[in-house]
C-alpha cells in the first residue's frame, strides 16, 4: 500500500488521478498532513504547495537511489511515481517519458534492485543527489567496468560535503561507513557513525546508524572480550530492539535479537540466548521469511551445541534438530555453502550425541555422511582453510565412532590429521597447527602402543610432534598437556 499525505488544495486532485486508473485506489489512500504523524513508510509521500515530496528511506525498502525533489505536481508524475513504487514499471516509464532526470533514477533503482548490469558508472554531477546516487551505482552495482574503490570513497566524501541538511548527510554516510566496513576499515567505518550519529535529526535515522554501528562493534569482539564494549554494545542492541519493537518493525527486532543473543552466548549466558534467539524465529515465522528462519535456526543449532559441550548433554538434540530445519531450505542445491555449513556441524554433533550403544554405529554413518558432504564443497583446493578445519573435526570424529571390522577408525583419524596438518603449516596457521598436533597425539594413543607392547615408530612420531607444539606455543594450557603426554609417553617407555 501506497500512503499520499496531502493539503486540502490537492486532495481533489490527486482523487481524479487515482479514480482514472483501474482499481488503483485499491492501493492507494489519501491521507490529510498532519505534522504528529510521521510517514509510515517509505514508499509514501507528501504533495503540498511545494510540489511532490519523498521521505528518506532509512527502512531499506527500496535501493538508496535518491530522487530529485521536490517535483513540480502534473498528474502523469504522480501516477507515474505510483506505478513505479508498485513495481509496475512499464507504465511507469511510459508515464514519466518526459521526466529525464527522473527516469534515469528510478531506472538505477530497478537496475540494483535486480541486480541488472550498469554499461558505465554514472558520472558525478555538481549536484549532491547526483553525488549521491553516483557513489550508491558504484557500491552496490554491478557495472561492467567495476569503479576503483578510492573512486567510490572519494564520490562518497563529496557527496556528503555537498548534502544539503543533516538529515541527507547522515543517510549518505551510512552507505560510506557500510563501504568502509564491508572492505575492513572498521575503524574509519566507526568514526563516521558516531559523528553522524551526532548530527542526524530524527530518531529512525539514529536508529539505523546505531544499528549499524552495533554489527561493526559485534564484529571487532573477540577473546578476550572487551568490557566496556561489551557494555556499550548491549546498551546499543537494547536501544534498537526498544525502538523497532515500539515502531513495530518485527523484521528488524528479529535481527538485532539475533545480534543479542551472540553477545549473550560471548558471555556465557546461554539462557538469555536461546531466549533471544527464540523469539526472533517466533518474529520471522509470524512474517513468513523462510530464509532468515533458517540463519536463526543455525544460529540456535550452535548455541545449544555450544551449551551441551559445557555438560548439559540434553541439548544436542536441540541442536541437531534446529539444523535439520534449516537444512529444509539451505539445500544443497539452493544454498551449496550453507548446506556444507550445517553438514559440518551436523557431523560433529551426530559423533558426539548420547545414545545408547547399538544405536552408536547408525549415528557414526551418519555423521561420516555429513562430514564428507562437508567437504564436497568446501574443497582443499578452494577452500584450504575451511577444508582443514573439517578434517581436523572429522578426524575428532572417528576416535568417537564405535570399532568397525570393516575399518581402522583410529589410522582414517590420523589420516585425516595429517591432511589438515598439510594445510595448517606453522608459517600461516601456527595456533590452528599446534592444536592440531595435540589432537594427533591424543588419537595416537589408541593406535598401537599398549600396556604390554612399544610401538618404537609410534613413539617417535608422538615425541616428534610434542616438540614441535612446543616450538609454536607458549600457550600455558598446551604446555601442560604436552608435559602429560611426554611422562606419560616415558612411563611407557620404562616399563618396555
Amino acid at each position: 500500500m501506497i500512503s499520499i499525505y496531502t493539503s486540502y488544495s490537492f486532495e481533489s486532485a490527486i482523487k481524479k488521478a487515482i479514480a482514472s486508473e483501474l482499481r488503483l485506489d485499491e492501493l492507494v489512500t489519501i491521507k490529510t498532513i498532519s505534522q504528529a504523524e510521521p510517514l509510515a513508510s517509505a514508499n509514501d509521500f507528501i504533495v503540498d504547495e511545494r510540489g511532490i515530496v519523498f521521505t528518506i528511506d532509512w527502512h531499506n525498502v527500496s535501493p538508496p537511489i535518491l530522487l530529485t525533489q521536490p517535483l513540480a505536481y502534473h498528474t502523469t508524475t504522480l501516477l507515474g511515481l505510483i506505478f513505479a513504487r508498485l513495481g509496475n514499471y512499464e507504465r511507469a516509464y511510459d508515464l514519466l517519458a518526459q521526466e529525464t532526470l527522473l527516469l534515469h533514477a528510478i531506472d538505477a533503482q530497478v537496475r540494483l534492485a535486480q541486480n541488472v548490469e550498469f554499461e558505465t558508472a554514472p558520472a558525478v554531477g555538481n549536484e549532491y543527489r547526483s553525488m549521491h546516487n553516483a557513489a550508491i551505482v558504484a557500491h552496490y552495482g554491478e557495472v561492467a567496468t567495476p569503479v576503483p574503490f578510492d573512486e567510490i570513497r572519494h564520490a562518497y566524501y563529496v557527496a556528503m560535503s555537498a548534502a544539503p541538511n543533516d538529515e541527507l548527510k547522515a543517510f549518505t554516510a551510512k552507505h560510506y561507513a557500510t563501504l568502509l566496513a564491508d572492505t575492513g576499515d572498521t575503524k574509519n567505518a566507526e568514526l563516521i557513525l558516531l559523528e553522524a550519529i551526532k548530527y542526524a535529526l530524527t530518531e529512525t535515522a539514529r536508529i539505523e546508524l546505531k544499528t549499524l554501528l552495533s554489527t561493526i562493534w559485534l564484529d571487532r569482539l573477540m577473546v578476550p572480550y572487551d568490557e566496556l564494549l561489551m557494555t556499550q554494545l548491549k546498551e546499543l542492541l537494547w536501544e534498537c530492539l526498544t525502538h523497532y519493537e515500539k515502531t513495530e518493525r518485527p523484521l528488524q527486532a528479529a535481527l538485532v535479537l539475533m545480534d543479542a543473543s551472540q553477545v549473550a552466548n560471548f558471555n556465557e549466558s546461554f539462557s538469555e540466548a536461546l531466549g533471544y534467539i527464540s523469539k526472533a524465529a517466533d518474529l520471522l515465522r509470524k512474517e513468513d521469511q523462510p530464509e532468515l528462519l533458517a540463519q536463526v535456526q543455525m544460529r540456535k543449532g550452535t548455541l545449544l551445541y555450544t551449551w551441551a559441550q559445557q555438560g548439559n548433554i540434553q541439548f544436542y538434540k536441540g541442536a541437531m534438530e534446529a539444523l535439520q530445519e534449516a537444512a529444509k531450505v539451505f539445500t544443497r542445491e539452493a544454498a551449496p555453502q550453507q548446506f556444507a555449513d550445517i553438514q559440518h556441524l551436523l557431523g560433529i554433533i551426530y559423533s558426539e550425541i548420547p545414545d545408547e550403544a547399538k544405536k552408536k554405529g547408525v549415528w557414526a554413518a551418519v555423521s561420516s555422511s555429513s562430514f564428507k558432504e562437508a567437504l564436497n564443497f568446501f574443497t582443499k583446493e578452494q577452500y584450504p582453510y575451511e577444508y582443514a578445519t573439517i578434517c581436523n573435526h572429522y578426524a575428532n570424529a572417528y576416535i568417537k565412532y564405535p570399532a568397525s571390522r570393516n575399518s581402522d577408525n583410529v589410522a582414517k583419524s590420523l589420516e585425516m590429521f595429517n591432511q589438515a596438518l598439510e594445510i595448517r603449516t606453522a608459517e600461516r596457521y601456527p595456533m590452528e597447527r599446534a592444536l592440531t598436533l595435540l589432537n594427533y597425539v591424543e588419537a595416537s594413543w589408541y593406535a598401537d602402543n599398549g600396556q604390554d607392547e612399544l610401538n618404537e615408530a609410534r613413539f617417535n612420531d608422538m615425541t616428534s610432534k610434542l616438540r614441535e607444539i612446543e616450538a609454536l606455543s607458549s600457550d600455558p594450557t598446551l604446555s601442560k598437556e604436552v608435559a602429560g603426554h611426554r611422562a606419560r609417553l616415558e612411563k611407557l617407555k620404562a616399563l618396555m
